[in-house]
């Protein structure tokens, strides 16, 4: 007896349709790799906007206004190119959203960071904050997750299952991302108080190395960073769904990811050498090397296993 046929035959239709499909994707490709090289272009031009902050004895007002603006942008877009808008959407409004809210709470309150005030000169203010340091809360948040995802990839695997991360994984994780970006501002609060952008109540106690800026503004950034960081984090597990079951921040999207890695490190070793040499501040540059350095420096270490794991793939050798 022969066996019946399971063979469906394949109609016009789903030609058609599976041609559609095709096209759709390629689409969304081009644009996310479109988006990407411009995300590399508004690094570019924010990281020029720094260097010229030599040529100007320490940066101008749009100097400042430039190089935030672009590093914001950098960010939108880096996540546009990895989980389309929706994710670059969320980015957004959970940065400058909490931001905005964590701010006016904190100069109305001083709670908490402590008891501080703007002083006009970043431009427009929204309920007594400055429009800018919203964006500016944009342009190492999403780069501070990015990394710690990796970081946290290499060190504990589960934390970028393909059943999505285990509780203590993402805990891990949310709590590295919260270093990395609190970390920054080890270098940032200084150089703005020393510009005369805010200014501080009662700057002491401070940590040691760091004067003129208190312990309660480290605090209440860490504080914050826990729940923004965790919400970006979130967003990104969401979005990598709709994109092709890769993780953000592990091997395989360095293309992509690339951009917020280039952005941290960028941070970091401008940041030590301009305190250390420009700014003139070493104490600063030591603190502040030490605390984002613990972020910064294994980060290095694994892209650069990685980066040798994939030139021997691909001789053959491994």
């Amino acid at each position: 007896m022969k066996a019946p046929r399971t063979d469906v035959p394949i109609t016009s239709a789903d030609r058609a349709a599976t041609n559609a499909l095709v096209r759709q994707e390629m689409k969304q490709r081009s644009t996310r790799k479109l988006l990407a090289q411009i995300a590399w272009a508004t690094f570019a031009l924010g990281a020029a906007s720094q260097l010229a902050f030599a040529a100007t004895e320490g940066g101008t007002i749009p100097l400042t206004v430039m190089s935030v603006l672009m590093f914001s942008a950098t960010a939108v877009l880096s996540a546009a190119a990895v989980g389309g808008w929706r994710l670059a959407v969320a980015i957004f409004v959970i940065g400058a959203g909490l931001g905005l809210a964590a701010e006016a709470i904190g100069v109305a309150t001083g709670f908490p960071f402590g008891e501080y005030a703007y002083t006009g000169q970043l431009g427009p203010a929204i309920f007594g904050v400055s429009a800018l340091v919203l964006l500016a809360w944009l342009t190492l948040a999403y780069p501070s997750v990015v990394v710690a995802r990796r970081l946290t990839a290499h060190f504990f695997p589960s934390a970028n299952g393909a059943d999505g991360p285990t509780r203590a994984a993402r805990a891990v994780r949310i709590v590295v991302a919260a270093w990395a970006l609190t970390a920054w501002d080890v270098f940032l609060d200084p150089q703005m108080v020393a510009a005369g952008n805010w200014g501080w109540a009662n700057p002491e106690p401070s940590l040691p190395g760091v004067p003129g800026i208190p312990i309660t503004n480290y605090l209440g950034w860490f504080g914050l960073s826990l729940l923004m960081c965790g919400l970006m984090d979130w967003a990104i597990d969401v979005a990598r769904k709709r994109w092709d079951g890769r993780a953000v921040g592990v091997p395989g999207r360095s293309g992509p990811d690339s951009v917020p890695y280039a952005v941290y490190l960028w941070t970091y070793f401008t940041c030590v050498l301009g305190n250390a040499t420009f700014f003139e501040r070493p104490s600063v540059a030591v603190a502040g090397g030490i605390a984002m350095g613990v972020i910064a420096i294994p980060l290095v270490v694994v892209l650069m296993r990685d980066s040798r794991s994939l030139l021997l793939r691909r001789d053959g050798i491994v």
